[in-house]
């Protein structure tokens, strides 16, 4: 597999050197030289398949020979040890639970994927890896699980203060061992800002083997595509061959998996970007100018993105044909406000509760089927991208009682946090790296 940077098309690196230096020092995000089709036999054959057998062939047709099939499989099988069901809660109305994971989200399917392809690259005796992630939420607490106790590696992880809920923090700041927690007085963007910087400092970079777990890396994006197969291979049981996937989004490597999966073949009718306030792609989608703004603190926190890393990745997929974007991704944003309304909605017509990014992407499922009249044989399906106990205080009383506790969530509330507190100049940052090495 050879990638290039969307900065410049002329630039090859392999796969493992896309993993270990995820951001090319031009500032582009790394994308495949070539996106394999996958065969129409194996496409209209899914449902014969099982999730780690899908992946498998994905990840396959993607890596090439860059990892011989026999280590594939075991990092496969070793990585995406959960399931993530299709659940129908009303005719056409699909949600793709991706919460299953030992973080209770959607992230444990590329961070557990990566570290362990990672952990393969790594040769005895080779300079520790130092993996520096920002996180708005959920990315935080999946790679800190994916990456704890892994030899040769630590992980830096960089969250914005009071802006990520109780139990991501904890998720985040309660591991020890190799996994260090930062709490910045800032954004989300201020994070990913800093992160940003520090790949393209020279000392630290001399000092100090830096990646990303962020989903910059390319090595997060590919492991996400193979729930979209696996969604789609659901449907087929189902009898449904045409599909919708809402996705809520916040830096775009959701969806952008899920379109890099359709550019592989997966028939896709339509894919809708659902965003909470921070609506810089809706806007794009709209009005054709690309304007990012700053975040906003919103109840979907892991969205608060208001400059969408991954962005970049879709636009370049489509580059040669722009009108094909705007047609194949519909976009929508909801504010606070009617994201409560969304969660209390679900829960009055399916008694089933969703998280509040969860409550945005089926609102936006559902104003989609209204607004385009989609036929009776198209099934939409929402993602469902962290577990509702991540998120107590925006459900009402009744509510919060139907949240199923998971055993892993009221272990971390027992232990004591540990981070360092740091404002949002780099210097104060790379001050702590150099000093803390």
């Amino acid at each position: 597999m050879k990638l290039y940077s969307t900065n410049n098309p002329s630039t090859s690196v392999s796969f493992k050197e896309a993993v270990f230096n995820s951001m090319p020092q031009d500032k582009g995000l790394y994308m495949p030289v070539t996106i394999p089709r996958l065969d129409d036999k194996f496409i209209n054959n899914l449902d014969s398949y099982t999730l780690p057998e899908i992946a498998f062939h994905v990840a396959q047709n993607l890596l090439g020979d860059d990892i011989p099939a026999a280590d594939l499989k075991a990092i496969i099988d070793d990585a995406i040890n959960f399931y993530a069901p299709i659940v129908e809660l009303e005719a056409n109305v699909y949600v793709l639970e991706l919460f299953h994971g030992p973080s209770l989200a959607f992230k444990d399917f590329g961070a557990r994927f990566m570290s362990r392809v990672m952990s393969y690259f790594l040769e005895e005796g080779e300079k520790q890896l130092d993996v520096l992630v920002a996180t708005s939420g959920d990315t935080g607490g999946a790679v800190a699980l994916g990456f704890l106790g892994v030899p040769n590696t630590r992980v830096t992880i960089l969250y914005p203060k009071g802006k990520v809920s109780n139990i991501q923090e904890l998720q985040l700041t309660t591991n020890g061992q190799n996994i260090r927690a930062i709490e910045v007085d800032g954004t989300f963007d201020d994070c990913q800002a800093l992160v940003k910087q520090a790949f393209t400092d020279k000392e630290l970079n001399e000092k100090f083997r830096l990646t990303s777990a962020n989903s910059i890396n390319i090595a997060r994006l590919i492991p996400q595509t193979f729930y979209y197969f696996n969604a789609y291979a659901q449907a087929l049981k189902q009898g449904k061959s045409k599909v919708v996937f809402s996705v809520p989004s916040g830096n775009f490597g959701n969806i952008g998996a899920g379109i890099l999966a359709w550019k592989m073949g997966l028939p896709v009718e339509q894919f809708i970007a659902a965003t909470n306030a921070n609506d810089t792609v809706p806007e794009f989608l709209k009005t054709g100018v690309y304007q990012p703004k700053p975040s906003v603190a919103t109840l979907s926190n892991a969205m608060d993105v208001g400059n969408p890393s991954n962005w970049v990745r879709i636009a370049d997929m489509f580059k040669n044909e722009p009108e094909k974007l705007k047609g194949l991704i519909t976009g929508y944003r909801y504010d606070d406000e009617e994201t409560v309304k969304a969660i209390q909605q679900v829960y009055d017509h399916y008694q089933y509760v969703v998280c509040p990014h969860t409550a945005i992407a089926w609102q936006a499922l559902k104003d989609y089927q209204q607004d385009k009249h989609t036929s009776a044989d198209v099934a939409g399906i929402f993602l469902s991208t962290a577990h509702p106990c991540k998120f107590p205080d925006v459900f009402t009383k009744e509510i919060a009682s139907h949240i199923d506790i998971p055993e892993q969530v009221k272990d971390i509330q027992s232990k004591k946090k540990l981070s360092v507190e740091l404002g949002t100049d780099f210097e104060g940052f790379k001050d702590y790296l150099l000093k803390n090495g």
